[in-house]
């Protein structure tokens, strides 16, 4: 049942601004990953792992987050997050060997999963379900700017002053969210639950969304679409750069490209999503996935490695999440208002455990050609398309 004493709306750039912690802690040192192999002296699949800790950190700290906004609310949280997070980027900025670099963005992910996870709940605490996945829609849409952009600069940066200055930038992002956070957010959790931390009642509402076969479904759909999309993202740079010669500098073009598909698809998604309905909206994106993906990987396996081989499927793929991203998100946490937070610290879990696991595959596959990565997309393209048809359209039918 829809609460009908919902508080005040926060501004909808500040939403965007916290969901970009991911996106923005990712991307912007792409370019740098290639060279970081030889600032560290080590390997591909040790560096790929400075992405691969950061999320499995956001993945680990979420279902803590959640529990804990419901019950102090999501203010406090999030300002306590985001303060981490900014002392653990200056961990990061002054780290002096990958082993040390790997634990720094470890601990910054613990911070930064505030963020999204406390974005999404204050959506669901202010925010009917249609209306949640037009907001939602929205804020995807303009958030992709931000990762659209982040490449150029960190490939500028790394150009100009080396691998650290992202981490000078981290810096700054957290140092200013913190003190938008303190100045304009207002408390949206109307209802603390005090007894949200105890352990055997976080395990009963984690065991109820999990006995929920509509939020299992739709939660395994959106991070299997999120699994595809951090397997280029992790996998990008080697291929494209050090496979396909594309110089670090210009590395931010074909990811544009990516991104803006992932921006039109959740443009779309707030435009149509009211029209057509939620439902048809991921099917459509799922679908799309997974014919974009086995282009991609029959290209890969034909031995068609270019730059259009590679860019072209994937922002199509990007496109059909950015249809199907936003409105799984709303899907799932529809049904619990009770345990948004939770809910969305669930959610973020699986999400994130997702992506950390492709990124980890592409990474250990990586073989200096295009197929590794191709794969491992179309893989979880298909995965994504079983989650929905067989946990969501067959409980319907």
């Amino acid at each position: 049942m829809e609460p009908t004493n919902r508080p005040n709306r926060p501004n909808t750039l500040l939403l965007v601004a916290l969901t970009a912690f991911g996106p923005i802690s990712t991307d912007l040192y792409l370019p740098s990953l290639p060279d970081m192999t030889r600032v560290f002296a080590t390997d591909v699949s040790m560096v790929q792992l400075t992405l691969s800790a950061f999320i499995a950190g956001f993945a680990v700290a979420q279902l803590i987050v959640g529990p804990l906004s419901d019950r102090f609310g999501r203010r406090p949280v999030l300002l306590a997050g985001v303060t981490f997070y900014l002392a653990s980027s200056l961990f990061c900025l002054f780290a002096g060997s990958i082993g040390w670099l790997i634990a720094g963005r470890f601990l910054q992910a613990l911070g930064g999963c505030a963020g999204p996870v406390l974005g999404r709940a204050i959506v669901r605490d202010v925010y009917p379900r249609d209306e949640a996945a037009r907001v939602l829609s929205t804020m995807a849409s303009i958030m992709a700017l931000a990762p659209a952009m982040a490449p150029f600069l960190g490939g500028a940066l790394h150009v100009t002053f080396g691998w650290r200055a992202s981490f000078v930038l981290f810096v700054l992002f957290g140092g200013v969210l913190l003190t938008l956070g303190w100045r304009s957010l207002e408390e949206t959790n109307r209802h603390p639950d005090r007894r949200a931390l105890h352990p055997l009642l976080m395990l009963e509402n984690y065991g109820t969304l999990l006995a929920d076969r509509k939020f299992v479904g739709y939660t395994l759909t959106l991070s299997l679409a999120f699994a595809w999309m951090f397997s280029f993202i992790s996998g990008s740079s080697f291929v494209l750069i050090d496979t396909l010669g594309v110089k670090p500098q210009h590395f931010g073009f074909c990811f544009i490209v990516v991104v803006l598909g992932y921006m039109s698809g959740s443009f779309a998604a707030a435009r149509l999503t009211r029209r057509l309905g939620i439902e048809r909206m991921i099917r459509f994106g799922v679908w799309l996935g997974v014919s974009a993906g086995i282009v991609l990987a029959g290209l890969a396996w034909t031995g068609i490695a270019t730059v259009a081989a590679v860019v072209g499927p994937v922002a199509v793929m990007f496109f059909a999440a950015g249809l199907a991203l936003p409105n799984s998100t709303a899907a799932a946490l529809a049904p619990h208002p009770s345990l948004a937070g939770s809910a969305s610290a669930l959610l973020g879990f699986i999400q994130m455990a997702a992506g950390a696991l492709a990124g980890w595959l592409v990474g250990w596959l990586h073989d200096g050609t295009t197929i590794p990565m191709a794969s491992v997309i179309a893989i979880m393209a298909v995965g994504a398309l079983l989650a929905h048809r067989l946990l969501i359209t067959r409980l319907a039918s």
